[in-house]
């Protein structure tokens, strides 16, 4: 790799002009492109401090051996020029969108001297114009089939044309009048063009004119009595409106738009568009992504929107760059790529962001497609046998561990301002999500804001039951044979299920959501529990460097790597489900009413007294006699409520002796001991969760009336 020190250039040989410029390796091959509205201050943030670039910039400058520049007038200029050298040199660290599959489109071929209209998929060929694309090729057959009747347009091959001329007979379609047939000269190439230029318009946009012509031809037909040819027109008509049922209608008649929407993480974007003609959905079309480059939404935006209209020549792109174009930010250089796509267009192009209305409703659908591309490329990619393969042998090479990480398990901390604070586990085996070994823990110290000791805590708490089922199993150790990995003896498997205790089996490697600090928590974790045999590794999610105990330096995986995409996915998916859980509890924390903290009321006759009273209000005016007459309340329970509710109102006699005996246990066993002793029947218990959502094995959920299994305090 070459020091970016020996190819600097001088700072004053830098003009301070709009321009683009490039990096190239040693061998010549331009490997970076980019524009800029100032040339010098540009090009000197790649050189002065090298070491502070992002990781990925870093790799570039260090991997290039030279940068040249060329200067242009204007900033739209330098968008032209930048987005040409970049198809040309197709460089390895710029964003390139890629189509998520290959889309077929309704091709027209104008250039031809009798245009023909076909299906066609792959890159877009000179002297066509293309209308999509759309989901299904027979989507594409059923419309054309709809329009021949009104556009009788040339279908077949050139071979069927040419050998239909020759013997001077047309193909079926001719005979059924789906085509003008002017393979044999029913209709001269002036007339068949006039006829594809009436379909070009109808397939973009102009709809209502042919069908009111048709209308206006089907009542002069009829007035004229020539009923027959006012019947095919009127089955014209409903042609055309098939047509047209089969594009949604989402905004007025007269809105052109395309209509851009994306979801990303740090590795990959999705991008979806949706093309809107004449208020109609006529085709849509996704991308994805990988970020090789350091890059914002906002400079996504841009090389989309550069790839998406720059693709076309400029007969094309008139057609092709709608009035508008909705985006879900503004791209960098806005005012430059609204200027730059009107060209394009030949008439004002308005790039914005809607805000509301049914354009925001809309953009707000794309962007669901968007997300759900973007799920189903990640699992589809997780899905491959083969490449979850090479992500766990990808891992066990780059952390040196003695074997393939086969169950991996992941943690993250969730909280607000230190309070509600809830850490998850997720456990991914054979590089696929399992679900029902998912946990979560309610975090029990006062850690404040101190991310490290929760997860210490949480880690310490998983081990240690991990070690109680070992011990029970009859000293299970991992081992290179699998059969030592499947828990043995009584301990290891629930009398009740038939099936291995939640924790008995260990992981081969533990993931933790974070940096250094938060490894060396988790490795203090183990080693304080004296496990030694399950690795530890932190994924930052910055600039997703992997961190190893005791390393001062992080471990630099390249951004292509299986494995770190596995990590990546491993820590995504621990922080969606402490977030989850956290928000829930955050939730449930805050609809709190004055009768929950009441001894032996729960959810049932809270419920009763409320349809009773209609309010809290309203019960805090009752009488103890009054509440003891709803279902379910007997006087002891009544006194509570109304101490509860009113600590000052005056204790009747009656209501005494019913409080005393409350103290003393409605089921006769006398009061609990303690300091803070839990209403009679109640106990503390230990809370075993249940897979995906259920709480941790280890949660001490608190006092809980063993009548009513009312959970009285926390």
């Amino acid at each position: 790799m070459a020091d970016p020190s020996t190819y600097r250039p001088k700072t004053g040989e830098i003009p301070e002009l709009p321009g683009v410029y490039r990096f190239s390796d040693a061998h010549g091959r331009v490997i970076y492109v980019g524009k800029a509205k100032s040339l010098r201050q540009r090009l000197n943030s790649y050189f002065a401090d090298p070491a502070g670039l992002h990781p990925r910039t870093q790799q570039m400058v260090f991997t290039a051996a030279s940068v040249q520049w060329t200067t242009v007038g204007t900033e739209v200029e330098a968008l032209q020029l930048e987005y040409s050298w970049i198809k040309e040199f197709d460089p390895r660290f710029n964003v390139k969108y890629r189509d998520d599959k290959s889309y077929p489109w309704l091709a027209v071929t104008v250039g031809e001297e009798f245009p023909r209209v076909q299906v066609l998929r792959g890159a877009k060929r000179k002297g066509t114009r293309y209308f999509g694309p759309y989901s299904h090729a027979w989507a594409i057959r059923e419309t054309v089939d709809l329009l021949l009747r009104v556009f009788p347009v040339r279908t077949c091959s050139m071979g069927v044309f040419k050998r239909a001329g020759q013997v001077g007979r047309p193909c079926l379609l001719g005979y059924i009048d789906k085509c003008s047939a002017p393979c044999v000269g029913r209709v001269s190439a002036d007339e068949h063009r006039d006829i594809v230029e009436d379909f070009v318009d109808f397939m973009a946009g102009d709809a209502a004119r042919f069908v009111r012509r048709l209308e206006g031809r089907m009542r002069d037909a009829a007035g004229l009595q020539d009923y027959e040819r006012a019947a095919r027109l009127r089955d014209d008509i409903g042609a055309l409106q098939r047509a047209l049922e089969r594009n949604a209608v989402v905004l007025p008649d007269a809105t052109d738009a395309d209509v851009f929407a994306l979801a990303e993480d740090e590795l990959e974007a999705a991008v979806q568009v949706f093309h809107v003609r004449g208020g109609r959905i006529r085709g849509q079309r996704g991308w994805v992504v990988e970020k090789v480059e350091d890059v914002s939404t906002p400079d996504l935006v841009e090389r989309l929107l550069q790839q998406v209209y720059g693709s076309e020549d400029a007969a094309e792109a008139t057609g092709s760059v709608p009035r508008e174009v909705l985006v879900p930010v503004e791209p960098t250089d806005a005012d430059e790529v609204r200027d730059w796509l009107s060209a394009r267009r030949g008439s004002r192009v308005d790039v914005r962001v809607p805000q509301r209305g049914d354009k925001r409703t809309l953009m707000d659908t794309v962007a669901g497609n968007a997300k759900q591309a973007l799920a189903l490329h990640k699992t589809r990619r997780a899905g491959d046998l083969t490449t979850r393969g090479l992500a766990l042998q990808e891992l066990q090479e780059a952390l040196g561990l003695p074997e393939a990480p086969l169950r991996i398990e992941c943690y993250d901390v969730s909280h607000l301002m230190g309070t509600d604070r809830v850490a998850s586990m997720v456990v991914f085996e054979d590089g696929l999500p399992r679900k029902g070994e998912y946990r979560t823990f309610n975090v029990r110290g006062d850690h404040g804001e101190d991310d490290t000791a929760a997860m210490r805590e949480v880690l310490q708490r998983r081990f240690r039951r991990y070690l109680e089922d070992r011990e029970q199993a009859g000293d299970l150790e991992m081992g290179p044979d699998p059969e030592d990995e499947v828990p043995t003896g009584p301990g290891a498997i629930d009398p009740t299920t038939g099936r291995p205790r939640r924790f008995a089996y260990p992981p081969q490697l533990v993931v933790v959501d974070g940096g250094a600090p938060q490894v060396s928590a988790a490795a203090a974790a183990l080693a304080d529990m004296g496990v030694g045999d399950v690795a530890v590794v932190g994924l930052a999610k910055r600039l997703e460097e992997v961190w190893l105990p005791d390393d001062d330096h992080p471990l630099v995986l390249p951004r292509t790597s299986q494995g770190l995409y596995l990590l990546q996915r491993l820590r995504d998916e621990a922080h969606r489900f402490a977030i989850g859980k956290h928000r829930a509890r955050r939730t449930k924390g805050m609809t709190v009413s004055e009768l929950d903290g009441v001894p032996g009321l729960g959810p049932t006759r809270r419920k009763a007294l409320l349809d009773a009273f209609g309010s809290v209000r309203a019960l805090r005016q009752a009488e103890a006699e009054e509440i003891a007459g709803v279902k379910g309340i007997g006087p002891a329970l009544a006194a509570t409520v109304v101490a509860a509710l009113r600590p000052d109102a005056p204790t009747t006699e009656a209501a005494a002796r019913a409080a005393g005996a409350a103290g003393a246990g409605e089921d006769g066993q006398g009061a609990t001991d303690g300091p803070a002793a839990a209403p009679s029947g109640a106990t503390a218990l230990s809370a075993l969760g249940p897979g995906d959502g259920g709480t941790s094995d280890l949660d001490d959920i608190g006092a809980v009336d063993m009548a009513t299994g009312e959970v009285l305090s926390r």
